[in-house]
């Protein structure tokens, strides 16, 4: 790869991106042909001038796509599935029965964010995130503000962010070597961080549209749609957790979770029919955040500053607006961190833009009237503060404790342990 071409110091290709997400920004009724756009620009620049970590010209960029198309296909596929996963179990009727089982006033709204945190802790957040907001949309008659919406998304950000099997971050860790024991010390940051951001929103959201406590008359429970929804869930954690233990090498090779969720959605389609109508608008929300991902990928970062508990912080910022899963890749490849601080940055830090996770961008999906990124730190502001205060409660709780050389220890992580509890968690549900 030729050396990156600097204007004023700055990469071209970090200018290219840094136009792109100012303008999914400001023309937020435009994003998709803004990030289509920014896609375009950025491989022809890679192309032309600078090559890619695999090679120059139209050879390199093929190359760079195989390499990354396991994550695209994957995230592909879960977008696409979970939404159809949210219809069926909003078509059930389980979510206008949520609200008796509920508290009254702002502490009902509250509950329901801490439920998605810890769904999300043995699920993927973008299901936590959809199911969540299936709820809200009942709950709350329809009426969801746009600060509760960014809080059902950090609260699934952050349920993931102490689990190896919440997160695909999480995951690449594991996966690493890095121990399920390291990554779970992130809940103590996410604990506080729901409260902080949880709180709040609750209570803006109570005054927006309180929650409504009865039922309607008549209610009758799909029960074959939440036996289907819950095949999904539990295909997908079994798929993930067998994958990570027995086959690693298998999930650099095939989009493994995505398949065994889509396996299940046409297995189940004759017992009830998924709701194909709302394939169309998903699929133009999840190319916007492959166009991103995509984008994000090509970025010449090959290494980050020296590991520390500041670039950690750092970090939970940058992952926004950039992907999380290349940065990462390279903290793992360069080491020195303590893993739970990083999975706590890299997990929830995404959670402050609306296009900042996959999760925030499925509930988009669900909400259009999410995707401003004005509007959602306007109104989800204490996202950000929550954030802080949860990384510095857990630094001064904790303290910072890097691993030096995760890969050389001689003591290797039990992940069945870990995959025992999931499979039980799963199984009582």
């Amino acid at each position: 790869m030729v050396e990156p071409i600097l204007l004023l110091g700055i990469p071209v290709d970090f200018i290219l991106f840094g136009l792109t997400l100012l303008g999914v920004a400001l023309f937020h009724h435009h994003t998709l042909a803004v990030a289509l756009t920014g896609l375009a620009a950025i491989s022809f620049y890679k192309i032309v001038f600078t090559g890619f970590k695999y090679g120059t010209g139209l050879t390199g960029f093929a190359l760079h796509m195989q390499h990354e198309w396991v994550i695209l296909a994957n995230l592909f596929l879960l977008l696409m599935g979970f939404a159809l996963l949210s219809r069926h179990f909003e078509k059930s009727g389980a979510p206008e029965e949520v609200p008796a089982f509920l508290p009254d006033d702002w502490k009902g709204a509250f509950a329901l964010l801490v439920i998605v945190a810890v769904v999300s802790s043995f699920l993927d957040n973008i299901a936590a995130a959809l199911i969540g907001g299936t709820i809200a949309r009942h709950v709350f008659r329809g009426k969801v503000h746009i600060g509760y919406l960014a809080a059902i998304v950090a609260a699934s950000n952050a349920g993931g962010a102490g689990s190896v099997v919440g997160d695909t971050t999480t995951t690449m860790m594991w996966i690493d070597g890095v121990s399920p024991l390291s990554v779970i010390e992130a809940t103590v940051a996410a604990v506080v961080a729901v409260v902080v951001f949880g709180i709040p929103a609750s209570l803006r959201q109570h005054a927006y549209s309180p929650i409504v406590k009865h039922a309607p008359r008549g209610l009758r429970i799909d029960f074959p749609r939440l036996g289907i929804v819950a095949a999904i869930l539990i295909v997908a954690i079994l798929a993930n957790v067998t994958a990570n233990i027995r086959f690693p090498a298998l999930l650099d090779l095939i989009p493994v979770i995505g398949l065994a969720v889509w396996v299940v959605i046409l297995l189940t389609s004759s017992i009830r029919r998924p709701d194909w109508e709302v394939m169309p608008e998903t699929f133009l929300g999840t190319l916007f955040l492959l166009a991103l991902v995509t984008c994000a990928s090509m970025m010449p970062v090959e290494k980050l500053p020296a590991a520390s508990w500041q670039t950690a912080l750092g970090l939970g910022f940058v992952s926004s607006v950039f992907d999380n899963i290349p940065l990462t890749a390279l903290a793992l490849k360069q080491g020195g961190y303590d893993w739970g601080f990083l999975a706590y940055a890299v997990g929830f830090g995404g959670s402050m833009v609306w296009f900042g996770s996959s999760a925030g961008v499925a509930l988009s999906n669900m909400y259009p009237e999410a995707k401003s990124v004005g509007q959602w730190i306007r109104h989800g502001w204490y996202i950000a503060v929550a954030y802080v205060i949860g990384f510095f409660v857990m630094l001064a709780v904790l303290g910072w404790h890097p691993d030096e050389d995760h890969k050389k220890r001689t003591e290797v992580p039990q992940p069945a342990v870990v995959a025992a509890t999931i499979d039980a968690a799963a199984i009582s549900r």
